[in-house]
């Protein structure tokens, strides 16, 4: 081993490691409250360690060499953990290139020869930038994995079928239909339908901002797969400004039961199962005492 650069990395690798601390510990962006430093100072240690027993004459001239798999696993898993944890990518970047400038600094404290100096640190400064690049592509990577989990999560919470009677099932729509939305309302209500053997649903789409041509297209194509199901359909949460939209832009809705409230369609529900409730009298019964 004859390069200058590699000898003073691992010669010096406690005052980097210091020094590196220091740039990350003195950034206004630091996240205490979701890494400790503690935990900060194992994983820069671990890789810091790791990139200086990876270096050798050869794979210093090749920032992506294959030598350098053990470090971009380490970064990757940084990178993922961060993404999870609710870091930004500017501060999962500044984690990477704070090592940069703690290697840079110690290569000009090191070094006197100008040309060998710039020389080394350009070879240091590729490499460095290699792993940014990298560990920026996996954080993205991480941070959609999270968003696309989240999403689905909301769109279950979002759509819950309530069995509000024996044989009636109650879907509340929250917030705007979609594709992959409706599809998720379908696949929900369907498989409510056939676990509990109920023969009325009631879409309630009070909580839908607006409807348009393509939400009505939407609950259309549920109605209908509820009642390929065996199942009949009511719309309820039919708000004025939303009758006149649809009036407005033609939208036949007139195939489907559809209910300015709830409670009317929760009326009509026990109408169409011959159901019939009675307000009883509480004190009914009771004895008047003088």
């Amino acid at each position: 081993m004859n390069n200058q650069a590699i000898s003073i990395i691992r010669k010096k690798h406690k005052q980097i490691l210091e020094n590196w601390m220091k740039f990350q510990l003195s950034d206004e962006g630091l996240r205490e409250d979701l890494m400790s430093n503690e935990d900060l100072r194992i994983q820069s240690e671990e890789l810091l360690q790791t990139f200086g027993e990876s270096l050798s004459d050869t794979s210093i001239e090749d920032p992506r060499s294959d030598v350098f798999t053990p470090v971009i696993d380490i970064l990757n898993g940084i990178s993922i953990s961060r993404a999870k944890q609710g870091f930004s990518p500017r501060e999962t970047g500044s984690f990477v290139l704070g090592l940069k400038d703690a290697l840079v600094a110690i290569l000009q404290q090191e070094i006197k020869d100008p040309q060998e100096l710039f020389v080394q640190s350009n070879k240091i400064s590729r490499i460095i930038d290699s792993f940014s690049i990298s560990t920026f592509e996996t954080f993205i990577k991480g941070r959609e994995d999270v968003i696309l989990r989240q999403t689905d999560e909301i769109a279950e919470i979002s759509t819950p079928v309530i069995r509000v009677w024996d044989g009636i099932l109650a879907l509340p729509i929250i917030g705007t239909l979609d594709s992959a939305r409706t599809q998720v309302v379908m696949e929900n209500l369907l498989q409510e339908i056939v676990e509990t053997g109920s023969s009325i649903a009631i879409l309630d789409i009070s909580g839908v901002p607006a409807v348009d041509s393509l939400v009505a297209q939407h609950l259309i194509k549920t109605v209908s797969a509820t009642r390929l199901m065996g199942a009949e359909c009511i719309i309820s949460g039919i708000r004025p400004e939303i009758a006149q939209t649809v009036v407005h832009l033609g939208i036949d809705l007139s195939t489907v039961v559809t209910k300015a409230s709830l409670a009317s369609a929760l009326r009509a529900a026990f109408a169409l199962l011959e159901l019939q409730v009675v307000k009883r009298n509480r004190f009914q019964g009771a004895k008047n005492i003088e």
